[in-house]
């Protein structure tokens, strides 16, 4: 058996299946981790979602900021923005079924020393600790009134960590490190709006990964999200958005060996970030 990481999909169902057959997935034999937003800003969206919810458990994936706010145009709390591409899944007639089983994946993954998130971990917190703040996430997401907590996650605010957090603000917190987070100060106030590069950061910011004393460095984790970041494999990180989404190149990994395959993506016609 391999397992094999995969970086944003964002709907490039074509390279996904190109990717596949690049790396021979058997879905007896192999499983698959996707880092997140498997979904919007691509052009078949609805396939990707379709053919990930079918590889069953032979796919792990964790939840990104756009497969949320998938959930929260299709419950009427947000608005489609431009360059979205989510509107064949809302109007699919399983879709009802697609956004249950969405709503109802993983913010977090662990297993041995591999932690799958799709954006980071903030610095003050430990792997076990942030398995049990991705559950509290989880579990509301799963309820029959999700969409109460679905409410209130959209904001910058709070952008850092307390641990006396409680209720929805505790949840956004969450969900922003996890979800949308790239740089952050070494006390881990976050900065949601920037998407550059390592070399344009602003100051007093560091990528959350390369935050002095980070509490779960020990850990390699697996993540997505930072297309301007690129590919980047260290001992204790593995970063794999290499935007295809942008015409650049979709990524895997095989974890047992660190062996990386890439197939190229087509640009798209029109560009808009």
């Amino acid at each position: 058996m391999a397992i094999y990481a995969i970086g944003d999909l964002q709907g490039c169902y074509k390279a996904l299946r190109q990717l596949l057959d690049l790396i021979g997935f058997d879905t007896k034999r192999d499983k698959l981790w996707l880092v997140g937003d498997i979904v919007n800003r691509g052009p078949d969206s609805l396939s990707v979602l379709r053919f990930v919810k079918e590889l069953e458990d032979a796919a792990v994936m964790v939840l990104g900021n756009h497969d949320i706010h998938l959930l929260m145009v299709a419950s009427g709390l947000a608005k489609l923005s431009p360059g979205d591409t989510l509107q064949p899944i809302l109007a699919a007639p399983d879709r009802t079924i697609l956004l249950n089983w969405l709503r109802h994946q993983k913010l977090l993954h662990i297993a041995d020393d591999h932690v799958m998130v799709h954006a980071g971990l903030l610095p003050t917190w430990s792997v076990a600790q942030a398995a049990r703040l991705a559950q509290e996430v989880e579990t509301t997401l799963r309820k029959e009134n999700f969409q109460e907590a679905l409410l209130q996650l959209y904001g910058n605010q709070p952008d850092y960590w307390d641990d006396d957090w409680d209720g929805f603000v505790r949840l956004r917190v969450i969900v922003n490190a996890m979800t949308r987070m790239r740089v952050c100060t070494a006390e881990g106030k976050m900065d949601f709006s920037y998407k550059g590069t390592e070399k344009a950061i602003p100051t007093g910011y560091l990528p959350w990964f390369e935050i002095p004393n980070r509490v779960s460095k020990k850990a390699t984790i697996i993540c997505g999200h930072w297309s301007a970041l690129g590919l980047k494999v260290k001992d204790n990180l593995i970063a794999l958005d290499t935007g295809c989404l942008w015409g650049g190149s979709l990524t895997a990994i095989r974890l047992e060996d660190r062996k990386i395959f890439q197939v190229p993506c087509e640009k798209p016609a029109v560009i808009m970030r």
